[in-house]
């Protein structure tokens, strides 16, 4: 087993990183005066990881969309109690999530910190599915499928990512289909669980007051080491161009919904630190709260105070993204098109990168003290191949003229899709 410990002398925070020996890399930040503690346990397998190929084998094996979530369901259960039973009994707040690149577990907790970390090593690497447990949770989530169907947030986002990708299952809803998961058994997940949450594959991360040495003590516990298992994923090419540039659906809304996203075209299956960074900037330079854009489409209604901008990227998918309520959402998505066309003509301002600058600096450093900000940002820095301080490092050498790059580079005009929402 080795560990390091990793300093910022700016922000005078430090963690431990340390490799296992089980092959699990564990990542550690002992926050002394806090009272809580929270761990995340994550493995780098989410719902656009449909294809793979095992080190050895000549056919990739596709299983059915859906498949990463079904199995973040079933991993709570066991042949007696389940995870959140045992959670309940110690107090702990306990969850789990699945993206499109990623499945987490985790938990929240003032005390019983050394039970609860065992709990959650222990029913993350102790599967129990049989058909009959199957079946029946087929019919939970597809009732969560549908019931999504008619979520008008939801139905936005993924009408978007129809409309920008052709090929790649990021457009496909993380739970699947109702078709989908009915072709999901015992033995497809076992399968999918045997090659993913290996412990190579996975990370996990405390944050709060804790000591290494507790989180070492259970690992060592429950913990056995594991030969690393090597496998190939298959995200499939894009073409360059979006699928269609416009798609309306009409749901329950007192005022439309709209999401306008820009189809990027990168090579890299991983976006650089650098890279999102740079896009982050870009993005509330064009549309932050404090921006002239802003200020203007709210002052003539054209959005309200739901709007937002995110760079939605991960492994093998990458695109910016403007989301909000709008009367008029075809004029709202011009003008922000406008803007981003006015911005590669004339440039931003000192003063608008300087703003700009401030609040994602800020930000970053002010999530240093929310422990549930630090658990995931360790896990997310660790899935992007990048170290938790190193955005506080670029935050002082980036430039304005980089970010105008950026702009020109990665908002194509020209290539674009717009979701309404009616």
């Amino acid at each position: 087993m080795a560990e390091k410990l990793i300093k910022n002398e700016l922000l005078g925070e430090e963690y431990y990183e340390i490799d296992h020996s089980s092959g699990l890399k564990i990542f550690v930040m002992e926050k002394k005066d806090y009272t809580g503690a929270f761990a995340m346990f994550g493995t780098r397998y989410g719902s656009v990881d449909t294809c793979f190929r095992l080190k050895g084998q000549e056919k990739f094996t596709t299983v059915p969309e859906g498949i990463a979530h079904f199995l973040e369901h079933k991993l709570f259960e066991s042949e007696e109690l389940d995870a959140f039973e045992r959670f309940g009994k110690t107090g702990a707040n306990a969850n789990a999530f699945t993206s499109f690149d990623r499945t987490c577990y985790i938990f929240q907790c003032s005390s019983s910190f050394e039970e609860n970390l065992e709990i959650l090593l222990d029913f993350v690497k102790s599967p129990y599915f049989t058909e009959a447990t199957v079946q029946k949770e087929q019919g939970i989530i597809g009732q969560e499928i549908r019931m999504y169907q008619d979520d008008p947030d939801w139905q936005v986002l993924f009408n978007l990512l129809r409309g920008i990708y052709s090929k790649n299952p990021v457009r496909i809803d993380i739970a699947g289909t109702t078709d989908s998961i009915a072709q999901i058994n015992a033995e497809l997940l076992y399968s999918c669980y045997n090659t993913f949450y290996n412990l190579s594959n996975m990370v996990l991360a405390v944050a709060g007051n804790v000591k290494k040495e507790e989180v070492l003590a259970i690992a060592d516990k429950v913990l056995k080491k594991e030969d690393k298992v090597e496998f190939e994923q298959i995200i499939p090419e894009e073409p360059e161009k979006v699928a269609c540039d416009y798609i309306e659906e009409t749901l329950g809304v007192d005022i439309p919904k709209f999401a306008l996203g820009f189809k990027e075209n990168h090579r890299e299956p991983v976006r650089t630190a650098k890279e999102t960074l740079l896009m982050n900037l870009a993005l509330d330079c064009i549309a932050g709260k404090v921006s002239p854009l802003y200020c203007r489409l709210l002052e003539e209604g054209l959005i309200n105070s739901s709007f937002g901008k995110e760079y939605f990227s991960g492994r093998g998918f990458a695109c910016p993204i403007f989301t909000g309520e709008s009367r008029e959402p075809k004029k709202a998505a011009e003008e922000i098109i406008g803007e981003i066309r006015r911005i590669k003509t004339e440039g931003i301002s000192d003063e608008d990168f300087s703003v700009s600058l401030r609040r994602l600096y800020g930000g970053e450093i002010f999530s240093f003290n929310d422990v549930d900000d630090l658990a995931g940002n360790l896990v997310d820095a660790y899935f992007g191949g990048r170290g938790l301080f190193d955005n506080i490092e670029l935050y002082q050498s980036v430039t304005k003229q980089e970010v105008e790059k950026t702009v020109a580079e990665s908002f194509d005009t020209e290539n674009f899709c717009l979701s309404v929402i009616k």
